[in-house]
């Protein structure tokens, strides 16, 4: 029973994490007229379904029990998952992965199968660990993600003050990072979706020939899972000794001549530190907009997943460097390299 439940679980509330992830459904969180007391109603009745299915000699009736948990463990994880913000959904993920180990763990159990309850506790333990190492990342506890409702609609531009952004071309970027002695790169997920690693590990290995200081600093939960970005980093051959964690990097940034942001947006918002009515005010960001200049490399001046405007784009010494990640990564490769 527990293995179908924590199933149930995991299968619905993926496909909705997936949705939202991949932008095929609204990032918005799902907020329902009671939905506390729709969720409470619906694991009463699975306790129920297990007490049903425990307690029972019939078979008929414990399959009846089982299917009833099921059908309701699904709608759970569905309603949970679509009341979730699309800012949370990256600990969301790691959640479900929780899940699914914890569910093959059972089903190892009640199958008498030890290699499925060592694979399953593997990976619920492991998907426990990234949560908690997500939420910790983000400043708030697992309770505050799942029942907290937390994130708007992502892309939508709050600039009702009037405020404006200064653009630059690939070739000023370019000019900028050639100027400057100390760079810093901070990698987002707008790089991994723009697969821009490659470009970006070029510009930096050949700002490093010029006899540059240059250092990638990379947020704990930047991407989708702990670890994605440095991996990505990795793949593209940036040496082990070019990235540096946040806290490394924010105890020097306003030595930093130039700042590159690529593709990232909320771990880079400094509403985060300043102003304590934010959506994500006391989250750990890399603190960019003390350096003496930032290059943000973007699609558009939209808010990110947390739906919360980024005063760093606003800022005097913050130029915007907009386009498709794939394209502008390779103009401004083109613009080092001549």
């Amino acid at each position: 029973y527990a293995g179908a439940w924590m199933g149930g679980i995991t299968a619905t509330g993926s496909v909705i994490a997936f949705g939202k992830l991949a932008e095929m459904m609204d990032s918005k969180p799902l907020q329902l007229p009671g939905r506390d007391a729709i969720n409470a109603g619906m694991i009463a009745t699975s306790a129920l379904g297990a007490a049903g299915f425990v307690g029972s000699s019939s078979p008929t009736t414990a399959g009846a029990a089982l299917a009833t948990g099921t059908v309701m463990s699904g709608a759970l994880g569905l309603h949970m998952t679509a009341s979730i913000g699309g800012a949370d959904m990256p600990v969301v993920i790691t959640l479900l992965n929780s899940y699914s180990g914890w569910a093959l763990c059972a089903e190892g159990f009640i199958l008498n199968q030890p290699l499925l309850t060592v694979v399953g506790a593997l990976i619920g333990s492991s998907g426990a660990f990234l949560t908690k190492i997500m939420c910790d990342g983000m400043n708030r506890s697992l309770a505050n993600v799942i029942l907290g409702g937390f994130g708007t609609e992502s892309g939508a531009v709050q600039t009702a003050e009037g405020l404006v952004h200064t653009e630059v071309n690939v070739d000023e970027a370019g000019a900028l990072l050639k100027d400057a002695q100390k760079i810093c790169i901070v990698p987002g997920y707008g790089l991994a979706v723009a697969q821009a690693q490659n470009d970006i590990a070029h510009v930096a290995n050949a700002l490093r020939e010029q006899g540059k200081e240059v250092k990638f600093a990379v947020h704990p939960v930047a991407g989708r899972m702990p670890g994605q970005l440095n991996v990505l980093l990795a793949e593209a051959g940036v040496p082990y000794d070019m990235v540096f964690e946040m806290e490394e990097v924010n105890e020097d940034m306003d030595e930093y001549d130039v700042v590159l942001v690529v593709g990232a947006n909320d771990t880079v918002n400094s509403s985060a530190v300043d102003d304590p009515k934010s959506a994500i005010a006391g989250m750990p960001v890399i603190e960019v907009w003390k350096a003496k200049h930032v290059i943000v490399m973007k699609r558009s001046v939209a808010s990110g997943y947390a739906g919360v405007d980024n005063p760093v784009f606003y800022n005097e010494n913050t130029d915007m460097l907009l386009g498709s990640a794939s394209e502008t990564s390779q103009g401004l490769r083109n613009a080092i390299s001549t």
